[in-house]
């Protein structure tokens, strides 16, 4: 059996924008997860901004355990954009519950006591409209693909 499925791309009907979009956030989820594992410091300290005084070496090795999770979803994310594409609308549902969690709690359950944000949260809030606008445009036959 091989390691790979046959590529489903024939029965997707969803736009083919979102699949795209779906690739472009892939690699926006691996690139960052490169660094949390690959950085001396994870990308805590010098992307972050966060004070590893105390308890730094836990703090790199939380970002260094998120980093790898981000490598595998990246790549599972790739690879349905570019070869399985009929989960490209659950990958994209998931990825919105992810993002509106993300934001959730970086802005209201547990935001920062200095008041002191990482880029991930804007990010995030930005990402959750977006994110929502292509699921939309995956749910809907594509003209380009209907027959």
């Amino acid at each position: 059996m091989p390691l790979f499925p046959p590529s489903t791309n024939d029965a997707y009907r969803g736009a083919t924008a979102s699949a795209w979009f779906l690739t472009v956030v892939a690699v926006a989820t691996i690139v960052p997860g490169c660094l949390h594992v690959f950085l001396p410091d994870g990308g805590a300290g010098v992307i972050a901004g966060l004070d590893l005084g105390q308890n730094g070496d836990r703090t790199v090795a939380l970002f260094a355990w998120a980093g790898a999770t981000q490598i595998v979803w990246g790549g599972l994310l790739l690879l349905a954009s570019l070869r399985n594409r009929s989960f490209v609308p659950v990958l994209l549902a998931l990825l919105l519950i992810e993002r509106a969690l993300h934001a959730l709690n970086g802005w209201v359950l547990k935001g920062s006591a200095t008041g002191h944000h990482p880029p991930e949260h804007y990010a995030s809030l930005v990402s959750v409209p977006v994110i929502a606008f292509f699921l939309a445009r995956s749910l809907r036959p594509d003209s380009s693909t209907v027959e």
